[in-house]
């Protein structure tokens, strides 16, 4: 059975056994094989007693004007079928008022120079965005560090 969780209070229930590690898999959702074989990995890597997390979050902050954050495709119940055939444990699929309580996120980070380059160029803010709900979601995951097997601190905001 796979945990389908809405909130940063359920996440943290959900904390793995204190020896155990956590892998995170994030996602935008609509997952595909692509995404299954980074579970599978992400399984492999922290074994049958750790836990994999997958994300499932549409990040407004990633979408510019004119581009359609409403019609970017959303299949949560396929996902938590997709995500439990492969080997996760849990589902995080918060809303943006969720990741975002204030409507915005209290840090931003920025890709600066190299932001502007590539997709960036007629994607303004796109890896702004990108770059600070990964640090955001990494701060509500707090997956394991494969350098020094402790869980990632929680005192982000």
């Amino acid at each position: 059975m796979i945990h389908h969780l809405r909130t940063a209070a359920e996440l943290g229930a959900l904390a793995p056994a204190a020896t155990a590690r956590r892998a995170v898999v994030m996602t935008m959702g609509a997952l595909h094989d692509g995404h299954a074989t980074l579970i599978r990995t992400a399984r492999s890597l922290v074994g049958p007693e750790g836990q994999v997390v997958v994300t499932v979050f549409v990040n407004p902050l990633q979408f510019g004007a004119g581009e359609d954050l409403d019609r970017y495709p959303r299949t949560l119940e396929a996902d938590l079928k997709t995500a439990a055939e492969a080997g996760a444990d849990a589902v995080f699929a918060p809303s943006a008022d969720e990741v975002y309580p204030d409507g915005g996120p209290q840090v931003r980070i920025t890709a600066g120079p190299m932001g502007e380059l590539l997709e960036g160029a007629s994607r303004p803010g796109h890896f702004d965005g990108m770059l600070t709900v990964v640090a955001k979601l990494l701060h509500l995951t707090r997956p394991t560090s494969r350098s020094t097997g402790r869980r990632t601190p929680s005192s982000w905001p």
